[in-house]
C-alpha cells in the first residue's frame, strides 16, 4: 500500500479554476474534486465563474429540463 498518493501533473499551457482558493492556476495545482478545468487560456479560466452561473440559467429555462408530460408527486 502506498502512503502517498500520487500527484497529477498538468499539461503545460492548461488553466484551472480553483473552487477553494478562487484563483486561476497553470496546471493542476488542487485536487481535481476542487478545480473547473483544463481551459486552453488563462483568460478562459477566469471567466469559469460565470460561464458555469449563465449555463445554469440557460438550464433552468430551459423547457426539455421541465417535462410537463412527467408525472408529478403527491403529499399524501
Amino acid at each position: 500500500m502506498a502512503l502517498f498518493k500520487k500527484r497529477t501533473v498538468g499539461k503545460p499551457g492548461e488553466w484551472f479554476y480553483c473552487l477553494v482558493h478562487h484563483k486561476v492556476e497553470e496546471g493542476p495545482e488542487c485536487p481535481a474534486k476542487d478545480r473547473f478545468g483544463p481551459y486552453p487560456t488563462r483568460e478562459d479560466a477566469e471567466h469559469a465563474m460565470r460561464n458555469a452561473q449563465e449555463r445554469n440559467l440557460e438550464w433552468e429555462n430551459d423547457p426539455k429540463w421541465h417535462d410537463k408530460s412527467a408525472p408529478t408527486e403527491s403529499a399524501d
